[in-house]
């Protein structure tokens, strides 16, 4: 066991964020002495390198403590994509770092800006976000996918990329035209069927996360051709609007 003191000087956590996270919740202590210091053990460090994390991910303590207080909580899973997000975040730093100096030593002035693009690594937070918390969205998904097969989970993405090549159809159309707009219903209704109840707001989420320069955007527009996932974007944002 190790006193608050021991353990803010091995790990750099201040005592007052210690004592914080013991006031919210987020990390409650193993033990206290008798004259009421607080203790932790071995188990309690591993909770504190799972915040430390997080909290490196730059995630809310309020998102971190629904994290790793659910009862589902996959610890492995979470390191796993941890791991897979920092590399992401180092990756997007080391590209920072040769702009910087391809700007100071070789006196370049390029109008590029690519290398300040994080929409991957928030695409794929949001992902990994929405397995660590457990949501309803995520459970009902997961429930779903437990009653097919390997075959029918290709039939069914095929027929999902298939809306997307039906939106990019029409992406010379209005966004907010009936056409456009029913193809938004048919993409709503598919949604809910096959994954999740896709409500409004949800879907005016995932309009926005289709628009972003990620994976989704590169797939969508891969499906109905470039500007596909800008105008399904614009249409959902129309449909939602209403």
């Amino acid at each position: 066991m190790m006193t608050v003191h021991e353990v803010s000087k091995l790990t750099g956590v201040s005592i007052r964020a210690l004592q914080y996270y013991d006031k919210i919740g987020l990390l409650k202590p193993t033990g206290y002495t008798q004259s009421g210091y607080r203790l932790y053990d071995d188990t309690a460090l591993e909770t504190l390198q799972q915040i430390l994390l997080f909290r490196e991910l730059e995630f809310p303590l309020k998102e971190i403590k629904e994290i790793i207080s659910s009862a589902d909580f996959d610890k492995e899973k979470a390191l796993e994509q941890q791991i897979t997000l920092l590399t992401m975040k180092k990756e997007h730093l080391e590209k920072l770092i040769r702009l910087a100096r391809e700007i100071r030593y070789k006196g370049e002035n390029k109008m590029d800006f690519s290398a300040f693009d994080t929409s991957k690594i928030e695409e794929y937070a949001r992902r990994a976000k929405e397995q660590w918390g457990n949501t309803a969205e995520y459970k009902e998904s997961e429930k779903k996918a437990k009653g097919r097969t390997k075959e029918e989970e290709k039939d069914m993405m095929v027929q999902f990329m298939q809306i997307f090549t039906e939106f990019g159809a029409i992406k010379d159309q209005a966004a907010d035209g009936t056409e456009a707009q029913s193809q938004v219903k048919k993409l709503q209704d598919y949604i809910t069927e096959h994954f999740y109840q896709c409500s409004d707001k949800i879907l005016s989420g995932l309009g926005q996360m289709y628009a972003a320069n990620g994976e989704f955007k590169e797939n969508i527009d891969r499906a109905g051709g470039e500007g596909t996932a800008v105008f399904v974007s614009d249409a959902i944002r129309c449909f939602c609007g209403k």
